[in-house]
């Protein structure tokens, strides 16, 4: 397998990409590694915070030689994507479908997930070289979406993002997704502002044994 399809494989096998969104640079490390501490491989951390290379660069160095992948998340543009892959991206996803952004991962050999809604986007997207489609945001069409997406389109595979939670995470892989993505629902930013880091892993492994149930 190559190193791309690895990187693929464990997002997938990890069932959920925790996205950190809104952390403070000090805390990115702590958080990060209390996250995976509770069970979730994949993590993202955000493209719209200030020194979002810095930090997905220290949060690569803190999961090196760990089953961690680390990626980038709302990446908007070609430039963005160069920046955040430099820093040590393994991954890049988007709220939105830009085939320059997927044209960058490709050529950099990193996993692309950008945020498609309709079947043409989606469509659109496999064509251009997506690796996976992020259904987002997922709370407004629901899991039902997923089959209608596959229906016309095939065994695409599809991270629902948005609106995610550990209540309602094995419907969405009922109908047929990947993995998923969750924020607030996997990251208890109240554990965050207290520096429990003891209660951030506590949170994310209350949502991976929901995926685990889900996938059971």
């Amino acid at each position: 397998m190559t190193k791309k399809g690895d990187i693929q494989q464990r997002i997938v096998d990890s069932g959920v990409t925790a996205v950190l969104r809104g952390i403070d640079e000090d805390d990115i490390v702590p958080v990060a590694e209390a996250i995976h501490e509770g069970g979730v491989t994949a993590l993202e951390v955000t493209a719209d915070a200030k020194r979002c290379s810095e930090m997905i660069a220290d949060v690569d160095r803190a999961m090196e030689g760990t089953d961690a992948v680390v990626g980038a998340g709302t990446v908007m543009d070609a430039a963005a994507a160069r920046n955040v892959i430099e820093a040590g991206a393994q991954f890049v996803l988007a709220p939105n479908l830009n085939e320059d952004v997927i044209d960058v991962c490709n050529r950099e050999g990193v996993v692309c997930i950008p945020g498609v809604m309709t079947p043409t986007e989606a469509a659109e997207a496999m064509e251009a070289g997506a690796d996976i489609l992020k259904m987002f945001p997922a709370s407004t069409v629901g899991p039902g979406h997923i089959g209608a997406l596959q229906g016309p389109l095939g065994d695409i595979p599809i991270m629902p993002t948005g609106g995610v939670s550990a209540d309602n995470v094995a419907e969405y892989f009922d109908a047929g997704a990947v993995a998923v993505g969750a924020g607030s629902a996997l990251v208890d930013y109240d554990a965050i502002e207290r520096e429990d880091w003891d209660g951030v892993r506590e949170s994310a492994a209350a949502f991976v044994e929901a995926i685990e149930n889900a996938r059971s």
